[in-house]
């Protein structure tokens, strides 16, 4: 018994330390609700990078990981709960979108886009790229 209960202790440590490191990794001087607002866009970008050739395997990967991730009906925070819940799925896709925006290149994501001019500079503020 004792055992049982130290394992869903650490278990609930280890959420605590991954939703603590979801908040101290959230992009700074751009709200995340710009984020959620460019979610339809950023899916759209996600789907037609990981299906590029010219993005490399690794990165498509990546993406492929963060739509299961996306679909998934569980979430490190529950989407229930206001504004945490779909913030987390945020910092994830910028986390994300991050690293394969390095990988693939900025004219790569341009030309995959579906969003306006703006919506683009935006994923770009967030992402640091």
């Amino acid at each position: 018994m004792d055992v049982l209960v130290g394992v869903a202790l650490g278990l609930v440590g280890l959420w605590l330390l991954l939703v603590l490191c979801l908040f101290l990794g959230r992009p700074r001087g751009v709200a995340l609700r710009l984020v959620l607002r460019l979610l339809p866009d950023v899916l759209r970008l996600v789907t037609r990078l990981a299906r590029d050739p010219r993005v490399s395997r690794s990165a498509r990967v990546r993406l492929w990981l963060l739509l299961a991730y996306l679909a998934l009906p569980f979430d490190l925070v529950p989407d229930f709960i206001p504004v945490l819940g779909y913030a987390d799925d945020a910092i994830v896709v910028v986390w994300v979108l991050r690293s394969v925006i390095r990988a693939a290149g900025p004219e790569v994501v341009a030309e995959h886009w579906p969003g306006t001019p703006d919506g683009l500079a935006v994923v770009r503020r967030l992402t640091r790229t």
